[in-house]
């Protein structure tokens, strides 16, 4: 594991990870839970995020022509990521990509659709994913827009089906960190 993918488990553990009694929004129940958010909004897990996801992507070697993701987990995401793109000399817009249409203005599903037009092909990204349900939505909202989904990278897979049911969509799914590296295999996680 690299230095910096290691510090930012490290930083999940600290400011993201708990264990206690929780109903997810996927309406699941589980005795731990990974508010990705804390670490995100951290200057270090922001700028350690952006280093870990754009170090994954260059490892893979595809292309992409925007990066982004649901709205609310994935928009600090995809600023780290913009961001950290960008210091390396890569010029990759960003999206976010709302649960709603909005009720004024554009009525857009999608933000950023200047930089991001049709055709592109894009990175989705995802804080946490457990039945992998609010991806594959968000997915679609990116095909009928007319982008092509490459891949999906996400912070934590909590191994609750999400992977499979994103790939189902036609989507690979890459995992930053799974639930096991938060909880010793001995151990009763549900």
């Amino acid at each position: 594991m690299s230095q910096p993918k290691a510090d930012l488990l490290a930083l999940l553990t600290e400011l993201s990870f708990e264990r206690r009694h929780v109903v997810l929004s996927s309406g699941k129940t589980s005795d731990f839970y990974i508010d990705c958010k804390q670490t995100l909004l951290h200057p270090d897990g922001m700028a350690l995020t952006g280093t870990v996801l754009v170090d994954a992507w260059q490892q893979q070697g595809f292309a992409i022509d925007a990066v982004g993701g649901p709205t609310l987990g994935a928009d600090p995401m995809t600023c780290a990521f913009v961001l950290q793109a960008r210091r390396r000399g890569l010029a990759v817009p960003g999206f976010f990509v709302r649960k709603e249409a909005k009720g004024h203005g554009t009525m857009a599903f999608i933000e950023g659709t200047r930089s991001v037009v049709a055709g592109a092909t894009a990175l989705m990204l995802e804080d946490v994913i457990t039945t992998g349900a609010s991806s594959v939505r968000a997915i679609g909202r990116l095909r009928e827009a007319g982008l092509e989904v490459a891949a999906l990278f996400c912070l934590v897979d909590r191994l609750d089906g999400g992977r499979q049911a994103i790939e189902e969509a036609g989507v690979p799914v890459t995992a930053m960190f799974t639930r096991d590296d938060f909880i010793r295999p001995n151990e009763v996680a549900r």
